[in-house]
C-alpha cells in the first residue's frame, strides 16, 4: 500500500474509532457536593482549590475534577459534575467526609412593623438607629434595585466591616448598588449543571444571568426585612400608606441562588452561604425549604450545614417553616442553630363579599383591582357538580365554555396555583370566580391579585354556596369588593398554611420557633413579571401583596438586625431567645391565639413560642444562650457519630461515652419526649439563663401555667427562685415533667420566670412516640 494510501487508511481508522467512541452511551453525570476534611490538605499545595483539582486528590478517578463551587467559609469542600464512578471513588477518599447529590429546593412563598410593636419615637427602632450598622444577606431570587425601597437617601456610609461586591451581568451594572443595596451576587453553576448552560443565558426574556430579580420573591423578602421608607405605597389602591422594612436603615446584600420556575440547587445555596459570611453579613434570611415533603437529616441539608457555619461565626440565620400546614409534622428547616418562622395574620384585611340571589351574604377576601362586576345578579355554576375532579379544581382545559360563559364559576382550591384557576375561568368565558377552600385549608384566606373578579372563601361558606347552586333552579350571585380594612380582630391568628410541628427529625426540639406576619404583606416587586407571576399577566406594579412563611421569615430577619444593632454582643442564640421568650400567646382581644384552619385554640406545635413582639424583645430580662459545643452535644445525643457531626461542623468532634439527654439543649422552649413502650413517666431537663436586664441584682420567681385539660401533666421547677448578682449573672435550674400516661396528642403548658418587670416565657410540650 502506498504511503499516501496508508495515511488515508489510518486517518479513516482514527475517525471511525472516534465516531464509535462518541456513539457509545456516556456515563450519566450529576452534580455532587463533596465535604472535605480541610486538615488533610498536603502542605505543598497552596490552596484547597488547587488540591481539589489536583491528581493528589482525585488519583483514583478516571478524570480530573473541575469544581463548580469551592466552599471555604461555612464549611470546606466543593461541588462538581461527576459520574457515578467518580462519586463512588471520592467516597473512598480518606480526606472526604461526605458525598451527596445536589437537590432542588423551593421558595416558601406596610403595616406589619407597627403590628409587631415598633414605634418611631421610642423603643427598638430608635435605640438601634433602625439597624443602620447591620447588613442583612438575603438568599433568594435577586433584587430589582430601582425600587424606592432600595433608596440610600440619608443613610450613613457603608459599615467598614463590609467586604462584599456588586457583581454585574445582563441588566445589572455596578451602579445598581449603593449605600442601601451594598452587595449583590448570583450563583448559577449548580443550576446550569442540572438544567444546561443555556437554561438562563439562552432564555433572556424570562431570566437574567445577573443578580436582577425576574421572579419578584427576592425583592419582596429583601424589602420586607430591610426596605427603606417609601411614601404613597400601595398595590392597585390596596394597603395604601408608608411602606418600610422591619429594619428600614439596615443594609441589604442580595445573593441570587434561586431561578425563576426552576428552584434553588443545594450547591448554589451553599455557595450563597459561603460568600455571605465571607462578605461580612450580620444576618441571613432564607425563605427556602425542601421540595419533597421529607425533612433531610441535618448533615444532608444545605441550609442546616450552611447556617451552622454562619452561626458559629456570629451570623444570625432566619428560615421559613414551610407552607404545608395545617398538617402535623409539616415544618421544615429544623436545625437548632437556625430560627424557624411560621406565619400569622396581621390586623389588616382586604374583604370581599359574595351576595347570593336569595339575599344571603358571605365574607371572603380578594385583591382584584380591575373593573368590578355589574350590579345585576349573574348566573353561578359549580363545574365540580358534574364535571369531575379536574373541573371542580378548574384545571387547564377542564371547563366547558358553553357551561361557564358569562357566569360566575366556583373553583375548588388545590392542585394548581390559585390565580391560574381564574385564568382558566376567564379563558373559558367565565366572568367571575368563587375560590372555595377545601377541608385542608379550612377557613384560612389570603388575598390574590386575580385576573378577573374573584373572591376566596372558607370551606364552610363554600359548602353552603355549592349547596345553594345545587338546590336552586336559577342560582345567581355577584361579588362586591370592599378595599382595605384595618383594625381587624382577632389578630394575629395562625395562618392555615403555616407548617406545624412536631419536629420530624428531633421531637426533643420544638419547631417552629415562633410565628411572624406572613399573610397579605405589602413589599416591593419586580418589573419582570406581573403580580400573579403568570406568564400572561403583563401588569406592572411597584409593590405587591403576598402571603407565605416566606413573608414571615424576613420579619424575623429584620427584627434580628435591630436586636443585633442594639445589642452587638449578643450571640445568634441570645437574639433568638429574646424573640421567643417575649413572643405573644394572646391576640389583640387578649384571647388565646387561634388556628385559622380550625377556628380552635392553637398550640405551641402551631406557633412555637408565640407571635413576634418587638416591643418586648429589646429587653427580655433573661436569655437562654448556646455555643457550638452545645449543638455538638445535641447532635451526639440524637445518635450522630463524630464523623457525621464533622460533616456539619467541619471540625473534629468527640462524643461523650455516656449518652446525653437531647432535651437538655439549652433552648428557650422545652420539648419532652416519652416512649410509648417505656414505663417511664417522668423526666428532668436542665436549663441555664443569663441576666441581660439593666439591673444586675435581680430575683426571678418561677410560675408554671398548664393549658386547660392538661390535668395529667405535672411540672416542678427547682429552684423556684433565681437570684442574680453582678458576679453571678448566670443561673441554672431543673424542670421535672411527670405525665399520667400516653395520650394521642401532645400536652403542653408554659414556664414563666418573672421579676415583676419581665416575663420570660417558655412553652413546654410533652409527647409520646412509638420507637422505630
Amino acid at each position: 500500500m502506498a504511503p499516501s494510501s496508508l495515511s488515508l487508511f489510518l486517518s479513516f481508522l482514527l475517525t471511525l474509532t472516534l465516531s464509535l467512541t462518541n456513539s457509545l452511551p456516556q456515563p450519566e453525570r450529576k452534580t455532587y457536593i463533596v465535604r472535605v476534611n480541610p486538615r488533610a490538605k498536603p502542605t505543598i499545595l497552596t490552596s484547597h482549590s488547587h488540591w481539589y483539582a489536583s491528581s493528589a486528590f482525585s488519583s483514583d478517578s478516571s478524570q480530573p475534577i473541575t469544581p463548580l463551587h469551592v466552599y471555604d467559609t461555612v464549611f470546606h469542600g466543593f461541588s462538581a459534575s461527576l459520574d457515578q464512578t467518580q462519586a463512588n471513588s471520592l467516597r473512598q477518599n480518606p480526606s472526604v467526609l461526605a458525598v451527596y447529590e445536589d437537590r432542588v429546593r423551593h421558595l416558601h412563598t406596610t403595616r406589619s412593623p407597627q403590628f409587631l410593636g415598633l414605634r418611631t419615637q421610642l423603643g427598638l427602632w430608635s435605640l438601634s438607629d433602625y439597624g443602620s450598622d447591620v447588613v442583612v444577606g438575603v438568599l433568594d431570587t435577586g433584587v430589582w434595585p430601582e425600587r424606592r425601597s432600595f433608596s440610600d437617601r440619608n443613610l450613613p456610609p457603608v459599615p467598614a466591616t463590609w467586604r462584599g461586591e456588586c457583581e454585574t451581568g445582563p441588566g445589572f451594572s455596578a451602579s445598581a448598588c449603593n449605600k442601601k443595596l451594598v452587595g449583590a451576587r448570583f450563583f448559577s453553576k449548580g443550576h446550569s449543571a442540572k438544567y444546561g448552560k443555556d437554561a438562563v443565558a439562552g432564555n433572556a426574556s424570562v431570566e437574567f444571568l445577573s443578580p436582577r430579580d425576574a421572579d419578584g420573591h427576592g425583592t419582596h423578602t429583601a424589602t420586607t426585612a430591610a426596605g427603606s421608607i417609601a411614601f404613597d405605597a400601595n398595590f392597585s389602591g390596596y394597603a395604601a400608606g408608608v411602606a418600610k422594612g422591619v429594619a428600614p436603615k439596615a443594609r441589604v446584600a442580595a445573593y441570587k441562588v434561586c431561578w425563576k420556575n426552576q428552584g434553588c440547587l443545594d450547591s448554589d445555596i451553599l455557595a450563597g452561604f459561603d460568600k455571605a459570611v465571607s462578605d461580612g453579613v450580620n444576618v441571613i434570611s432564607v425563605s427556602i425549604g425542601g421540595g419533597d415533603g421529607v425533612a433531610s437529616p441535618y448533615y444532608l441539608d444545605p441550609i442546616a450545614v450552611g447556617s451552622y457555619g454562619a452561626n458559629s461565626r456570629g451570623v444570625f440565620v432566619a428560615t421559613s417553616a414551610g407552607n404545608d400546614g395545617p398538617s402535623p409534622l409539616s415544618v421544615t428547616n429544623l436545625a437548632p442553630w437556625l430560627t424557624t418562622v411560621g406565619a400569622g395574620t396581621i390586623d389588616r384585611s382586604f374583604p370581599a363579599e359574595i351576595v347570593l340571589g336569595d339575599g344571603r351574604k358571605f365574607s371572603g377576601m380578594s385583591l382584584y383591582a380591575g373593573k368590578p362586576l355589574s350590579d345585576k345578579m349573574l348566573s353561578i355554576v359549580y363545574p365540580g357538580r358534574t364535571g369531575g375532579l379536574s373541573a371542580s379544581l378548574c384545571m387547564e382545559n377542564s371547563l366547558d365554555p358553553k357551561a361557564v360563559a358569562g357566569k360566575i364559576v366556583i373553583c375548588d382550591r388545590g392542585s394548581s396555583p390559585r390565580v391560574s384557576k381564574g385564568l382558566v375561568v376567564r379563558d373559558a368565558g367565565g366572568v367571575g370566580m368563587v375560590l372555595a377552600n377545601g377541608a385542608t385549608n379550612g377557613e384560612g384566606l389570603v388575598g390574590d391579585a386575580h385576573v378577573l373578579p374573584a373572591c376566596a372563601i372558607g370551606a364552610n361558606e363554600g359548602d353552603v354556596i355549592k349547596s345553594y347552586v345545587t338546590s336552586s333552579a336559577n342560582p345567581t350571585a355577584t361579588i362586591v369588593f370592599k378595599g382595605t380594612l384595618v383594625g381587624v380582630k382577632p389578630a394575629p391568628v395562625v395562618a392555615s398554611f403555616s407548617a406545624r410541628g412536631p419536629n420530624g427529625l428531633s421531637p426533643e426540639l420544638l419547631k417552629p420557633d415562633l410565628i411572624a406576619p406572613g399573610v397579605n404583606i405589602l413589599a416591593a416587586w419586580t418589573d419582570a413579571t406581573g403580580p400573579t407571576g403568570l406568564e400572561t399577566d403583563s401588569r406592572k406594579t411597584e409593590f405587591n401583596i403576598l402571603s407565605g412563611t416566606s413573608m414571615a421569615c424576613p420579619h424575623v430577619s429584620g427584627a434580628a438586625a435591630l436586636l443585633k444593632s442594639a445589642h452587638p454582643d449578643w450571640s445568634p442564640a441570645a437574639i433568638r431567645s429574646a424573640m421567643m421568650t417575649t413572643a405573644g400567646v394572646n391576640d389583640n382581644q387578649n384571647e388565646q391565639l387561634v388556628d385559622e384552619a380550625t377556628d380552635h385554640v392553637a398550640t405551641p406545635l402551631d406557633f412555637g413560642a408565640g407571635h413576634l413582639n418587638l416591643a418586648r424583645a429589646l429587653d427580655p430580662g433573661l436569655v437562654y444562650d448556646l455555643e457550638d459545643a452545645d449543638y455538638v452535644s445535641f447532635l451526639c445525643a440524637i445518635g450522630y457519630d463524630a464523623r457525621t457531626i464533622q460533616v456539619i461542623t467541619h471540625v473534629p468532634v468527640t462524643c461523650p461515652r455516656r449518652k446525653q439527654l437531647a432535651e437538655n439543649l439549652n433552648y428557650p422552649s422545652i420539648s419532652v419526649v416519652f416512649s410509648q413502650t417505656s414505663g417511664s413517666r417522668s423526666k428532668t431537663v436542665l436549663r441555664t439563663v443569663r441576666n441581660v436586664g439593666t439591673k444586675p441584682e435581680a430575683i426571678y420567681n418561677a410560675k408554671v401555667e398548664l393549658a386547660s385539660g392538661m390535668n395529667g401533666l405535672k411540672v416542678a421547677v427547682r429552684p423556684e427562685t433565681l437570684s442574680f448578682t453582678k458576679a453571678a449573672r448566670k443561673q441554672s435550674f431543673a424542670v421535672t415533667v411527670t405525665a399520667a400516661g400516653p395520650t394521642s396528642t401532645p400536652v403542653y403548658g408554659y414556664l414563666v420566670w418573672s421579676d415583676g418587670e419581665h416575663e420570660v416565657r417558655s412553652p413546654i410540650i410533652v409527647s409520646w412516640v412509638q420507637p422505630m
